[in-house]
């Protein structure tokens, strides 16, 4: 059996008793290199303490890998405890032999109150891209493919915050990353980041310099998978001939929202354009008193279209398709949430006019989180300047959204239509518009995003959240697919 070097930043002594002492007691393990930005001093067998900078840093990558000697290198993360399984470190290597993995992770075990519980991650894909991928707290990684990775593809020395994420994309290109469901270690019960924080990490102003960092990487690596676009490709929508009975229509897809429902229908009539539009509410067979609702306002105001689907299968991308089809629909169409307002009476206006100037395929506005009693909330603005007309279309792969309000040009989007599911409907929708069109920004904020506890993402399990997670890197699988075929048209002129 190949043996591995175990590595793992500094953290404080119950870390080392509770976790190194039991690695170094393993046969496998020829050594422990701790890794801190001050000398410590260890009492402990097979361990040596290097002096660097954090391992996110592609510097510290390379003082660690000048120092190994064995094939193998467990990486240790997180800083909590970790109790390996008996025989877990035998079971990632043949692993990583039998299948020439780069990267190889395992479920785990999460020690709580009540005793030990399961934490099962995802799959990697071609399409897991995002820099917020869960390896969990250990993996095991393959040195020879690792240095085979960097003398291919090159580092960037002056990377300080995405070193490892930069080092598994370009580990990934030769090789897989294979995922193991058996758990094969134990960590202690740590307090995970909530929904909004996981939602908005990206596009808080605090983490700047990272994205920044991070898209440099990723755009090179999407060169080097030829899958990147050249901006110059992207393509106007011409205005069309054909007539449309208003300018625009604002959809609202909704099922079973009857506390919010009329405050976004009535932010949607406070609208002052100088064009006519209409408001298509696709009710999804509501059965909490929303259909009521709907049903009286529409009866009140004759530029609402109430819309209740013969089918019953229908998620929110379902629900759009039926509004997009529907012959009142709009030369564009404007979404508005049913939880959500927009947070002025110019906010349609604005949104059409932009689509109408850019010839855009689409148009993505900014927003505001606020509370149930509509006071703003951290981290307030959202209004993802990390967009540039020259990558946007790009770095949109990597990140996990792409803001809101979103606009449409109705006759493009009545030939590609949305995914009939309830989430990612919207992202996948945007991925494949800024393939090849064009997107208008507006950094404004023009809509306000209502967080309360009937978010349909708020209180998710884990099993739930890693089939939303699941779901999205499939989108990015398939579309990265796409990407590749039409960069290698562009270059061949086809």
């Amino acid at each position: 059996m190949k043996p591995l070097t175990v590595v793992i930043p500094h953290y404080p002594e119950p870390f080392f008793e509770q976790t190194l002492l039991p690695l170094t007691k393993l046969t496998l393990v020829e050594g422990v290199v701790v890794v801190g930005q001050n000398p410590v001093s260890l009492e402990i067998p097979k361990c040596r303490v290097l002096v660097a900078g954090p391992l996110s840093s592609h510097e510290t990558l390379e003082l660690i890998l000048e120092e190994l000697r064995t094939k193998y290198l467990l990486l240790l993360r997180g800083g909590q405890p970790i109790s390996i399984e008996p025989g877990a470190l035998e079971r990632l290597v043949q692993t990583a032999e039998s299948t020439n993995a780069g990267i190889v992770y395992s479920n785990f075990f999460e020690e709580t109150k009540d005793g030990k519980s399961r934490h099962p991650l995802i799959d990697y894909q071609s399409g897991s891209v995002r820099d917020d991928f869960d390896f969990g707290a250990m993996m095991l990684l393959s040195v020879p493919a690792v240095r085979m990775a960097l003398k291919k593809y090159g580092v960037i020395p002056s990377v300080k915050y995405a070193g490892l994420y930069d080092l598994r994309l370009k580990v990934s290109i030769d090789h897989t990353m294979h995922h193991l469901s058996d758990p094969l270690y134990c960590v202690s019960k740590t307090v995970t980041p909530s929904g909004d924080d996981r939602l908005f990490s990206y596009v808080d102003p605090r983490n700047e310099a990272v994205q920044k960092e991070m898209e440099t990487l990723f755009t090179d690596y999407l060169k080097k998978i030829g899958a990147y676009l050249p901006s110059h490709h992207l393509k106007e929508v011409e205005r069309e001939s054909v007539s449309f009975p208003v300018e625009a229509s604002v959809v609202i897809p909704v099922k079973n929202r009857k506390e919010t429902i009329a405050d976004a229908v009535n932010s949607a009539l406070s609208q002052e354009t100088d064009f006519a539009y209409n408001i298509i509410v696709v009710d999804n067979h509501s059965t909490d008193g929303t259909t009521t609702v709907l049903s009286d306002l529409a009866g009140r105001h004759s530029n609402i279209r109430h819309v209740v689907p013969v089918r019953t299968d229908l998620g929110i991308g379902g629900c759009w398709n039926e509004a997009l089809q529907h012959p009142a629909c709009g030369r564009y169409a404007v979404q508005l949430d049913s939880d959500d307002l927009y947070s002025s009476n110019g906010t349609l206006k604005k949104m059409v006019d932009r689509l109408r100037q850019g010839t855009f395929a689409m148009v993505i506005g900014s927003y505001t989180l606020v509370d149930s009693r509509m006071e703003k909330i951290p981290p307030g603005l959202i209004d993802h300047r990390e967009w540039t007309d020259e990558n946007g279309h790009n770095n949109a792969l990597r990140v996990n959204g792409l803001g809101a309000p979103r606009a449409f040009n109705t006759a493009l989007m009545r030939t590609i239509g949305f995914l009939n599911v309830s989430y990612g409907e919207d992202y996948a929708a945007a991925l494949r518009l800024c393939r090849e069109y064009r997107i208008g920004r507006i950094y404004e904020s023009l809509y306000l995003c209502r967080r309360w506890s009937g978010n349909t993402d708020v209180g998710l399990t884990l099993e739930a959240a890693n089939r939303n997670d699941t779901f999205k890197d499939k989108i990015r699988t398939d579309e990265i697919l796409a990407r590749k075929r039409l960069a290698k048209s562009i270059v061949h002129g086809a």
